[in-house]
C-alpha cells in the first residue's frame, strides 16, 4: 500500500463531482445525444490559458491567453486580468497578434513590466503596463539581442531582467557593432569549439547571458551586473538553455542590495559530464560574484519566503553513474553566510514539479506527479510532514503561484481543457470559463485507471480511454499509446500534439502505460530504465495489452497497435523490430539505432550513463537494444513484418531526421509497407496547425486501413 501521502484524500475525493467532472456532467448540460465526437477543431481551438501570476497584494491576477488560429498570421495572444476579491469575470489586457511573456508585478501592484515583439522590435523588449491608470504598454528597452525575464526591485524603482552579449562586448555599443558584424558576413558558416552545436530545433550560437539592472523608465540605460568578474568570464560560465537562450533564474535579494542567480561553470565539459548549475550572489553595484552552493547538487527556481529570512529552491543531486534524481525542495538561511542547503523533502519519494509561498501562511505549496495526477500538497517551512491540500480528484495541476495571501495556478484534465483556478478556500474555485462551453458539447468520459504487477514485481499504473458513443457490449480495437521521455508520466490532462480522445476518436480504445522509466512513481522506478533502455520499458508495454485484454471484455484482442513520439518513438520502433502481435504502428521522432542517436542528439552524457558506458565500450546494450539490429528478426518471422507510419521534423535535433530516414530505409529493403511523413516546418513536435490535422489524419488513416 502506498504511503498516506500518496493517497487521494477523502477531501478530493468529494470534491470530484462538483469540480473535476467533466463539464458536460454538470446540471443542466448538454444531453449526452446532443453531444458530438471530438474534432481536430474542437483540440486545437481550445483556447490556450497560460501560467497564472498573482499581485503582490492577493487581489489579482494577471495570466496569457492564446487564441489559437490554423493561420499562424491570425493568432492572437493576449494578457487578461482577474480580481480574486470578486466575481467579476475576467477582461483582457493587451490587444495584439504577438504574445507577451516574462509578466512581472510591480511590488505596489499598479503596474506590469513584461516582454514583447511589437512593431519596430528585432528581438522581444521589455514593456511597462500601468494596470491602475491604464493607458497603452510603454517600450522600456531597445536593446539589440532583446530582453527577457524581467523583475522588479523591492521599491519599484529598478529592473533586473536578462539579456546577452556577443564575446568581447562592453557595451550596447559594442554589441550592435559585433550584430552589424555578423549580419555583414559573406560567410554563412558556423564554428563550434564546444558541445552542443545546436539545441532542440536551432543552431546555438556565442552569445553569452549576461544580468542588466536598470531603471524603471523607457530609455534608461542598462548595467551589466557581470561585467569584468572572473565568473562571467569562465568558458564554460552559462546557464540553463531554453528556447528563448540561456536563464540565470535571477532574482532580487529582499532588501534590493543585490542578486541571486543560478548558473554552471562546466557548460564545456557537457559531452562527459552533467551541467551543474550553483547559486551565487551579486552585489548591485557590481563586482565579483559570490558562491552560495557548492556540492554536486543543482539549484534553479529559487524563491525568497515572504519575510525574507529563508530562500527556497529546487535541486536535483546529480548522482554520479544515475540516470535520474527526483526533483527536491531545498532551503538555505538568509543570510546564507557559511550555511548548507537544507533538503526539504528528502523523506518524499516524488519530483516537485512547483512550489509557493503565499504570504501568512508559513507553509509551502508545491504539486507533484503520482499515477496520473498532480495535486497540490504543502509543508511546514522548516519541512516535516507534507499535509494533502484540497484538490481535484482527477486532472492535473500545470502552474501554481502565490501573491499575498492569495495561491492561484492551472488545473485541467483530459475532459477540461485549462482554466484559472484558486486554491485559498475549503476547495478549489475556478476563476475562468474559456473553454468550458465548448467542452459541454464533446461526447467524451473520463480515463478509467487500472494497476497490474509486472514480472519484476512493480505496480505498473495505466489508463484507458474510450471512443466516443462508447458501448460495453461492442469490441473495440486498441491503440496503445506510448509517452515519451523516457522520464515523463501520463497524466490525465488535455494535450495537443497526441490527445487522448482525439486518437480514440474513430472507435478505438487508448491505452497509456506508465512502463518503468517513468516519473510519478519514486526515484527507483524512474532509475529501474538504466542498462535495460527498451527492452523492459517494452515487454511492460506488451503485459499491458495482456491485462487490458484480459480486464476489459469490449478490448478486441486480435485489432491491436501501438505508437508513440520521442522515446515513445523509440519504444514503437522496437515494438516493430521485436514482435508481430500488433496490426500497425505510429513511429513519431523515433530513434532507430542508439549509437546514430548518441552521435547526432543535442545530448548525449545522459545517453551513455542509460547504457552504462561510451559507445565504444564492450557493453551489449548498444547493439542488443537498438531497434535496427534487430532486422534479422525479419527471416525468422518476429520483428519487422508490421506496417509503419513513421513521422519526423526536419527541425528536431532532439531526434534528429536521420533515425527516421534510417527506420524508412529499412523498412522498404525488407518489403513492409510502410509510409514515411516529412514535416519541413516542424521541430520535435508537430505544432502548427495545419500540420497537426494532417498529421491526426494520417494517423486514423494508417491505423483505420489496418485495424478496421
Amino acid at each position: 500500500m502506498l504511503p498516506s501521502r500518496f493517497r487521494q484524500p477523502l477531501l478530493a475525493l468529494l470534491l470530484a463531482a462538483a469540480f473535476a467532472a467533466p463539464a458536460s456532467a454538470a446540471p443542466g448540460a448538454i444531453p449526452a445525444t446532443a453531444r458530438h465526437a471530438i474534432t481536430h477543431e474542437d483540440v486545437w481551438l481550445m483556447k490556450r490559458v497560460g501560467a497564472p501570476v498573482p499581485s503582490p497584494d492577493g487581489k489579482w491576477v494577471v495570466f496569457s491567453v492564446t487564441d489559437p488560429a490554423y493561420d499562424s498570421k491570425e493568432q492572437w495572444s493576449d494578457l487578461w486580468i482577474k480580481s480574486l476579491t470578486d466575481d467579476t469575470p475576467a477582461r483582457r489586457l493587451t490587444f495584439s497578434k504577438g504574445s507577451e511573456g516574462g509578466v512581472s508585478w510591480s511590488p505596489d501592484s499598479r503596474q506590469l513590466v513584461f516582454t514583447a515583439k511589437r512593431d519596430g522590435d528585432e528581438a522581444s523588449q521589455l514593456y511597462r503596463l500601468d494596470v491602475a491608470a491604464g493607458g497603452e504598454a510603454q517600450r522600456l528597452t531597445m536593446l539589440t539581442l532583446g530582453a527577457r525575464q524581467p523583475k522588479w526591485s523591492p521599491d519599484g524603482k529598478q529592473l533586473l531582467f536578462t539579456s546577452d552579449i556577443f564575446p568581447g562586448n562592453a557595451s550596447e555599443a559594442d554589441v550592435k557593432q559585433s550584430a552589424k558584424e555578423r549580419k555583414e558576413r559573406k560567410s554563412s558558416a558556423r564554428a563550434y569549439e564546444s558541445f552542443p552545436p545546436r539545441y532542440f530545433d536551432r543552431w546555438l550560437d556565442d552569445k553569452q547571458v549576461r544580468l542588466f539592472v536598470m531603471d524603471a523608465q523607457p530609455g534608461a540605460v542598462a548595467h551589466d551586473l557581470l561585467a569584468g568578474s572572473k565568473l562571467a568570464a569562465l568558458p564554460g560560465f552559462g546557464g540553463a538553455q531554453g528556447d528563448d537562450g540561456q536563464s540565470l533564474a535571477a532574482l532580487w535579494t529582499p532588501d534590493g542590495k543585490a542578486v541571486v542567480f543560478a548558473a554552471a561553470t562546466n557548460r564545456l565539459d557537457a559531452a562527459s559530464t552533467p551541467t551543474i548549475t550553483q547559486l551565487y550572489a551579486v552585489a548591485l553595484a557590481g563586482g565579483e560574484p559570490q558562491a552560495l552552493t557548492s556540492d554536486a547538487h543543482s539549484y534553479h527556481a529559487m524563491q525568497f519566503a515572504p519575510d525574507g529570512k529563508t530562500l527556497f529552491c529546487l535541486t536535483e543531486a546529480e548522482t554520479k553513474g544515475k540516470v535520474y534524481d527526483l526533483t527536491r525542495l531545498a532551503s538555505l538561511p538568509w543570510p546564507v553566510g557559511k550555511a548548507q542547503p537544507t533538503i526539504l523533502t528528502a523523506g518524499l519519494d516524488r519530483s516537485l514539479s512547483r512550489y509557493a509561498l503565499p504570504d501568512g501562511a508559513k507553509r509551502i505549496y508545491f504539486s507533484y506527479e503520482h499515477a496520473g495526477l498532480e495535486q497540490l500538497h504543502s509543508m511546514a517551512y522548516d519541512g516535516g510532514a507534507v499535509r494533502d491540500e484540497p484538490s481535484p480528484a482527477t486532472g492535473a495541476i500545470n502552474a501554481l503561484g502565490a501573491g499575498g495571501k492569495a495561491l492561484v495556478g492551472v488545473w485541467e484534465s483530459s475532459v477540461n481543457p485549462p482554466e484559472v483556478v484558486a486554491f485559498n478556500g475549503a476547495q478549489p474555485k475556478r476563476l475562468t470559463d474559456f473553454n468550458t462551453a465548448r467542452a459541454a458539447t464533446i461526447d467524451w468520459q473520463p480515463p478509467e485507471h487500472f494497476w497490474f504487477q509486472a514480472a519484476d514485481g512493480r505496480q505498473i499504473h495505466n489508463m484507458l480511454v474510450k471512443p466516443p458513443g462508447f458501448d460495453p457490449h461492442k469490441k473495440y480495437p486498441l491503440f496503445a499509446v506510448i509517452h515519451g521521455g523516457a522520464a515523463n508520466m501520463w497524466r490525465d490532462q488535455f494535450v495537443l500534439r497526441w490527445n487522448y480522445h482525439l486518437l480514440a476518436q474513430p472507435g478505438y480504445v487508448v491505452l497509456l502505460t506508465d512502463y518503468k522509466g517513468s516519473t510519478g512513481y519514486g526515484e527507483e522506478f524512474a532509475r529501474a530504465i538504466q542498462f535495460d533502455p527498451l527492452k523492459g520499458p517494452a515487454d511492460e508495454l506488451n503485459q499491458a495489452v495482456d491485462v487490458a485484454i484480459q480486464q476489459y471484455g469490449y478490448i478486441d484482442g486480435a485489432k491491436l497497435a501501438a505508437g508513440g513520439a520521442s522515446y515513445g518513438g523509440h519504444l514503437a520502433n522496437w515494438l516493430q523490430a521485436t514482435t508481430t502481435r500488433y496490426k500497425a504502428i505510429v513511429s513519431h521522432a523515433g530513434e532507430m539505432d542508439l549509437v546514430m542517436q548518441w552521435g547526432t542528439s543535442d545530448s548525449i552524457h545522459n545517453r551513455e550513463t542509460n547504457s552504462g558506458g561510451p559507445v565504444w565500450s564492450d557493453l551489449p546494450v548498444w547493439r542488443e537494444q537498438s531497434p535496427i539490429m534487430q532486422a534479422g528478426n525479419h527471416d525468422k518471422g518476429t520483428g519487422f513484418l508490421t506496417p509503419i507510419l513513421i513521422s519526423v521534423g526536419e527541425l528536431d535535433y532532439r531526434v534528429p531526421a536521420n533515425n527516421a530516414l534510417m527506420n524508412f530505409a529499412t523498412q522498404q529493403r525488407l518489403n513492409v509497407p510502410s509510409k514515411l511523413l516529412v514535416f519541413p516546418d516542424e521541430n520535435h513536435w508537430i505544432m502548427k496547425g495545419e500540420n497537426s490535422r494532417y498529421f491526426y489524419s494520417e494517423v486514423h488513416g494508417w491505423l483505420a486501413k489496418y485495424l478496421k
